[in-house]
């Protein structure tokens, strides 16, 4: 028991070192992350905190502005890539001018400023979620260190979120504080950091990632060895009731954060689901906890897309609209889809050449390709569901704008992020991720593996 306890406080000062490395990393740039969009979110929240619209709008403007003056020039995802030349000044009497324009165009109501015409500044009204996270840090730090610590409570809360669910998997400890390492040194990390709404919907994903994990154990696994519950306490002991807690929880939350969003992963992990127990079907095995899964995300899914529609929120039309008409700043197009589907082209194989020019992405995929070829974890299923989600979102906003960043695209780094992990832990003896609990489990498994559900082995 002492040596369980001494081992579990190793994997707690381990997850610490990681989380207080990166906070120090990132105390280098507390401002110059401001994006175009992150004055939207601003106003919005201090518009919830009780100021007038138009003094949410004049503090928004006013870091906008100012963090520009510490970004860099080059197309680094989090910053806002000033005009060159534009003073602090200028940039604050530009933003001013345009406030003042679209006031004389109609924009008068909502809780965001008319920072463009109403009908843009819909679609961030639809994401109160964010705003209504960031009120506490503005409120008591300020808006410049408040939206530092809330991009650093965000990327840790993901960041831990790996952790467990690479352990409630089954996987060594060392795997999952590699897990987490990762999360926090690739994009995943980056865009959590981001003042904008992208990485509270991250972190809200990765609890779904753990939910779904959890959702399909029958009952906690157990050391044999020892009879103690392995892994951290807080997954040790939860069940496929906590899993759908979590799933359910965190797809309802991203609904409020970034609905097409939760909607693109409810949906993939559905679609993962029924393939995987369409599979297991073929192979005779117990399907039945895989299709309980698959029948809880569908569900979700179709609940997210009634709830966007009942609310009016903009949907995939608007959209292609958005993006075809500068904003809707030009007249919609009848019929936007075959012009859509050429940016998509263009989108795509400007995009290819941006990996073939920095293949850090083809290579972390190749490495995760190899894990899910050698090892054999609930884990990796769901986290190839979590990738698709990632690039259905990029395909549904094409812009070349995005081709350096990878906020739209985010969902996909979760792939690496929770695969390559796996690689640290010996090869698994299981020639599949069949979702089966053995009925006896000695010594604790630390190979990737994870028993979902109980199954007599066949012949027995």
């Amino acid at each position: 028991m002492p040596n369980i306890r001494k081992k579990q406080h190793l994997g707690l000062i381990g997850m610490l070192l990681i989380a207080v490395s990166f906070a120090g990393l990132h105390l280098t740039a507390v401002t110059g992350r401001a994006s175009p969009d992150t004055k939207n979110y601003l106003s919005y929240a201090l518009s919830l905190s009780g100021e007038s619209r138009e003094e949410a709008g004049r503090r928004a403007i006013a870091y906008s502005c100012a963090s520009g003056q510490h970004a860099s020039l080059e197309p680094v995802p989090w910053t806002n890539r000033k005009t060159v030349g534009e003073s602090e000044e200028q940039c604050v009497r530009r933003l001013d001018d345009s406030v003042a324009y679209w006031l004389r165009q109609g924009n008068t109501s909502g809780m965001t400023a008319p920072f463009a015409n109403q009908r843009f500044m819909a679609i961030f009204e639809a994401r109160p979620g964010y705003p209504l996270f960031l009120v506490p840090f503005v409120a008591v730090f300020g808006i410049t260190w408040g939206l530092w610590l809330a991009g650093l409570v965000i990327a840790l809360a993901g960041s831990v979120c790996v952790l467990l669910t690479l352990r409630a998997a089954g996987a060594s400890r060392r795997a999952g504080l590699a897990g987490q390492a990762l999360y926090l040194a690739l994009p995943t990390g980056t865009v959590a950091m981001n003042p904008l709404s992208d990485g509270l919907s991250l972190a809200l994903g990765t609890a779904v990632v753990l939910g779904c994990v959890l959702l399909l154990r029958e009952r906690p696994g157990t050391d044999g060895g020892s009879g103690a519950l392995p892994g951290p306490w807080p997954v040790a002991a939860a069940g496929p009731r906590t899993g759908a807690a979590l799933v359910a929880g965190g797809l309802v939350l991203m609904f409020f954060v970034r609905y097409s969003q939760a909607l693109l992963l409810a949906a993939a992990l559905a679609g993962v689901f029924v393939a995987w127990s369409g599979w297991l079907r073929r192979k005779r095995r117990q399907p039945a906890p895989v299709l309980r899964a698959a029948g809880l995300c569908g569900a979700l899914a179709a609940g997210i897309y009634a709830g966007a529609h009942l609310l009016g929120w903009p949907m995939g039309q608007d959209s292609a609209q958005d993006l075809l008409t500068h904003h809707y700043q030009r007249p919609d197009l009848p019929n936007p889809w075959p012009e859509f589907f050429v940016q998509e082209g263009v989108f795509w194989s400007a995009w290819l050449r941006r990996q073939a020019d920095s293949p850090v992405l083809p290579v972390l995929l190749a490495l995760s390709a190899w894990a899910m070829l050698r090892r054999r974890s609930v884990v990796l299923p769901i986290a190839l569901a979590a990738g698709a989600a990632g690039l259905l979102n990029q395909a549904g906003h094409p812009n070349l704008g995005q081709l350096y960043g990878f906020r739209l695209i985010v969902f996909l780094w979760l792939l690496p992020v929770l695969a390559i992990p796996l690689l640290l832990d010996r090869s698994s003896r299981e020639p599949s991720p069949v979702p089966a609990q053995p009925e006896e489990v000695g010594g604790g498994q630390r190979d990737g593996t994870v028993a979902v559900a109980h199954q007599v082995r066949e012949g027995a």
